[in-house]
């Protein structure tokens, strides 16, 4: 089984000195975009690996919560500078307006944005309302699941069903992570993607446990090379 590191980022600052947390710097950013496309690394969207059954040594997914306007102004160039593939996550109810669940500080592309997209970006799930999936009902997620593909058909948009769970938050315990799992099969999702800080094995063990590596804006270029080969780090 190859190895896949799944990276996962959130907002881009022009400046260094808001590298930090959940945001990186658009040069932070380029350095290691630059590093992957230099060192050979295939990138996937999420679609292409539901009918590969093996993969390139070096391969790598790309991902992006939220998609934020900064994502468009600053991770968008970069993606097709180096010509990598991304998945952008989108939380239907907030389109055109802000992270209100957050700071509400970050603005949210509108769906024209999202229409306009390059290509080589791919665009998934990320719930309606980003709120945690442990906490909700059967119906509550069920409607969630309604409310986004509504948006889908109402505003004309190539969205691959998977999801990245908002906070990474899922039931984690049987047998409630078992049967959120067969509400996932039940609403036609194909994939959910957690946190986890883990490399994947690929094909994929069990693809709505799909973990993803937490790139910091504090990360310098080491500390994402090490991420890429370890995944979590408990010595730095």
């Amino acid at each position: 089984m190859a190895r896949l590191p799944i990276l996962m980022y959130h907002n881009i600052s022009k400046s260094d000195d808001l590298s930090i947390g959940l945001t990186i710097s658009e040069s932070k950013l380029e350095d290691q975009f630059r590093y992957l496309a230099k060192e050979g690394f295939t990138s996937f969207n999420l679609s292409e690996l539901e009918s590969l059954k093996e993969i390139p040594s070096k391969s790598i997914v790309i991902t992006f919560d939220d998609v934020t306007v900064n994502q468009l102004e600053y991770a968008v160039p970069l993606l097709k500078k180096y010509n990598l593939k991304a998945t952008f996550f989108i939380p239907f109810q907030y389109v055109g307006q802000t992270d209100e669940w957050n700071k509400g500080s970050e603005s949210i592309m509108t769906f024209e944005m999202l229409q306009s997209l390059d290509s080589l970006i791919e665009l998934g799930l990320h719930s309606y309302s980003h709120r945690k999936y442990a906490t909700l009902s059967d119906e509550e997620i069920n409607l969630d699941f309604d409310k986004c593909y509504k948006s889908i058909r109402e505003n004309n948009l190539k969205v691959y069903p998977a999801i990245a769970y908002p906070y990474g938050n899922f039931p984690k315990k049987k047998p409630r992570k078992t049967h959120f799992q067969t509400l996932l099969k039940e609403n036609k999702v194909k994939m959910g993607l957690r946190i986890g800080n883990k490399i994947n094995r690929f094909p994929f063990k069990n693809s709505y446990e799909i973990t993803r590596i937490d790139i910091r804006g504090e990360d310098n270029l080491l500390r994402f090379k090490l991420k890429l080969r370890f995944g979590k780090l408990k010595l730095f």
